[in-house]
């Protein structure tokens, strides 16, 4: 365990500083919890293609730490942030408080993955159970905000063995659910369907009928099986979903470019045909035992293609792959009735300003236990047999 008072911190503007190798050992220790969404691929992807830096509002400042012999034991995927566009853990309410009393929300400091709403671990340390360099890090944000213009830090989608380290130094916590999959050793996708109620089970089968009767061809891909056209297609279906939901996409057609040649082994597309034209397609992320669904589109409307792409699919593929879980993205309680359940997600805060930092943890303690009496509620509606029907 590293000695805080020999761990000195700086801080990067490019991925490519710190080194591929560098990164990768402090993001990924083991094959069972890689997280693709940390890995020095995905991150340099974003940097590469531009679709961080420039106009995004994503500027890249990496926190590294390094010891007495200037080796890396640590590093974190951190951001500048001029807007808070991207993110998933909304904060607009608040920057509108600082700006009705004449005091500037940006920049704020982001932790997290860029446009990228998955749990993951942000602390990386070279020894994965060195809390002294997490530590360390978090304090040295602290002071890097408290000697700039920087009104705050923000650790989002964090682990919850981060989430102990945050609570211990009284960063705010703060509470938001998403909905994920658990696979229970079925064998196939009817041992899945069995474990449901009657009702539940019939609508699935329905649904999947009606989507896979059209004529549909719908193609399972991964690695070297995605070519440069597979991803030409799919850009057009991102495009026309990020127009209608935000206005603007997040993504340029060179990120998928870069990933697609850097880490086409995590990556499963899942494709939809209709009479030899591609008009839909689902991306999902390999982790070391997590499927991370994370971007669908289309440009034909088909009743219940979603459903069938982006769950069905998934779960049909961890199966038969024996991935622990899948994770479908932010909101949407209608995944409960397809087998997904409410899970709990956590985020930590720093603000530098003391009079907001109380007003804020006041407000996170109501959210807290409206998120929790939410996800009691939802549980109530989960899919799967009672004890008397599985009797």
């Amino acid at each position: 365990m590293s000695d805080q008072s020999q761990i000195s911190i700086s801080i990067e503007k490019s991925i490519k500083n710190i080194g591929k190798n560098n990164w990768n050992k402090c993001a990924n220790h083991d094959s069972l919890n890689y997280n693709p969404f940390v890995s020095f691929e995905f991150l340099n992807a974003l940097e590469e293609s531009k679709s961080v830096n420039g106009n995004s509002g994503w500027y890249t400042s990496y926190f590294v730490a390094k010891d007495k012999d200037k080796n890396t034991i640590g590093c974190i995927p951190s951001y500048l942030k001029n807007n808070s566009s991207g993110e998933y853990v909304f904060d607009y309410s608040w920057a509108e408080a600082y700006q009705r009393i004449g005091r500037s929300y940006y920049p704020k400091l982001q932790i997290s993955i860029p446009f990228t709403p998955v749990s993951a671990p942000k602390l990386l340390t070279a020894n994965k159970n060195d809390v002294n360099t997490k530590v360390a890090m978090l304090h040295g944000i602290e002071d890097f905000c408290s000697e700039n213009s920087i009104s705050s830090a923000h650790l989002t989608f964090l682990n919850k063995k981060e989430l102990n380290i945050t609570k211990k130094i009284n960063w705010l916590i703060r509470n938001d659910q998403q909905f994920h999959w658990y696979n229970n050793n079925y064998n196939n996708f009817d041992d899945f369907l069995n474990a449901l109620s009657s009702r539940k089970r019939k609508n699935i089968k329905k649904e999947r009928e009606e989507a896979n009767k059209k004529g549909l061809e719908i193609e399972i891909l991964n690695d070297k099986e995605i070519l440069e056209h597979h991803w030409d297609e799919f850009y057009k279906f991102y495009i026309d979903t990020s127009m209608r939901k935000w206005g603007q996409p997040y993504l340029n057609r060179n990120f998928f470019s870069v990933i697609g040649q850097t880490l086409s082994s995590k990556i499963l597309l899942i494709m939809v045909k209709n009479k030899n034209r591609y008009i839909a397609g689902a991306l999902n992320f390999l982790g070391g035992d997590t499927i991370y669904g994370r971007n669908w589109g289309c440009i034909e409307d088909h009743k219940n293609l979603h459903f069938e792409v982006c769950y069905y699919r998934a779960i049909e593929y961890a199966i038969s792959k024996k991935f622990r879980k899948v994770e479908a993205g932010a909101q949407g309680a209608h995944k409960i009735s397809r087998g997904y359940q409410p899970e709990k997600t956590f985020s930590a805060h720093w603000i530098k300003d003391i009079d907001f930092s109380e007003a804020i943890s006041n407000y996170l303690k109501d959210e807290r236990l409206y998120i929790q009496d939410n996800i009691e509620k939802l549980n109530e509606y989960i899919p799967f047999k009672k004890n008397k029907e599985s009797q």
